[in-house]
């Protein structure tokens, strides 16, 4: 037994070090293939895109909810001179207007409902100003999402999605 001690020891840590690689780098890579396959879709860089309704033949990956609006703007911070400036429009019902970073994590969520939101959104390592969140990674994706479970309300929800904004400006004074 003494003999296969050194090799399992050597098995077990090649284990767990390929178990802790995997944990740390998926997240990573499966935002940059969801970023990617977003721009594909459509969705576009700096401002909001609302996909096609919610069905059973439009859901691909994510079990999405039909009774929901979504609009989705991708964003790209490398300019630390800039910011993003995020307008989530009113609506009178539940929405909520979501922050995920390039490891797949939320690290913000506003709700709005009954009302309008407005905030910034500045790069990795920005001072904190009021009325803006810091991104901890330069790329990302924002979600709205509104609550609209019938055809005439999905409808209304997109008239109110034209209030929405996401567009990359350069930082004031």
């Amino acid at each position: 037994m003494k003999r296969w001690a050194g090799p399992l020891a050597v098995l077990l840590l090649c284990a767990v070090g390929a178990h802790a690689l995997t944990l740390h780098f998926t997240p990573a890579v499966i935002m940059d293939r969801a970023m990617a396959a977003l721009a594909t879709r459509g969705v576009a860089l700096h401002a909001f895109t609302s996909p096609q309704r919610v069905t059973p033949q439009t859901q691909s990956v994510v079990r999405s909810s039909p009774d929901l609006y979504y609009a989705l703007c991708r964003y790209d911070l490398g300019d630390p001179a800039a910011r993003l400036t995020v307008r989530m429009g009113a609506w009178p019902d539940y929405q909520s207007l979501a922050f995920f970073d390039a490891r797949t994590d939320n690290f913000a969520t506003l709700r709005g409902t009954g009302r309008a939101i407005a905030v910034g959104l500045l790069p990795p390592g920005s001072a904190p100003q009021a009325g803006a969140i810091v991104s901890p990674s330069e790329r990302g994706v924002i979600l709205i999402r509104r609550l609209a479970p019938t055809a005439e309300r999905y409808a209304a929800a997109a008239e109110a999605g034209k209030a929405d904004a996401c567009s990359l400006e350069p930082v004031s004074g």
